[in-house]
């Protein structure tokens, strides 16, 4: 907080550190912009490049994982799990669309992408049910028995 104004007697005072401010707030802005994709520019920091959004939850018995992947067939998706990693590749490949007129903006991105999740020692890799269906591809990677939460009943005397 500064107890002298900004402007005093025609004589501007300058923050000393308003040059790395201003960096800092130039480097976020790229690395929002290019990261999320939400920015009103045309161009993004990786144009071109995307990456779908992912939901990874631990269920009772599994764990559960959901990836957003709009305009892709089955055939277009790779999932391994190798060494307790989960990779999930695949491509959305650009098709040509009858159009009139010129594209103003297009935020529709195309090319591959490669998602990797380390999965916990507790699932059982051998035990995965996958489905894809409407653009989400979800899988549900069962946990090994000794894993999976026990009750125990308690006597109280």
């Amino acid at each position: 907080m500064s107890l002298l104004p900004r402007k005093q007697h025609n004589v501007v005072l300058r923050n000393p550190f308003w040059e790395f401010e201003k960096f800092h707030r130039d480097m976020s802005r790229i690395f929002d912009q290019g990261i999320s994709g939400d920015t009103d520019q045309d161009v993004s920091l990786w144009a071109g490049a995307w990456s779908p959004a992912v939901d990874v939850m631990d269920q009772k018995d599994a764990i559960l994982v959901k990836a957003d992947l709009p305009g892709l067939t089955k055939d277009d998706i790779d999932v391994v799990i190798e060494n307790n990693v989960l990779s999930i590749r695949g491509e959305k490949k650009h098709r040509e669309e009858q159009k009139e007129g010129d594209v103003i903006r297009s935020e529709r991105y195309y090319g591959s992408f490669h998602r990797a999740f380390t999965l916990p020692s507790t699932v059982d890799a051998q035990k995965v049910q996958a489905k894809f269906q409407d653009g989400v591809l979800e899988l549900q990677i069962a946990k090994k028995e000794e894993a999976k939460p026990k009750q125990i009943k308690v006597d109280v005397k």
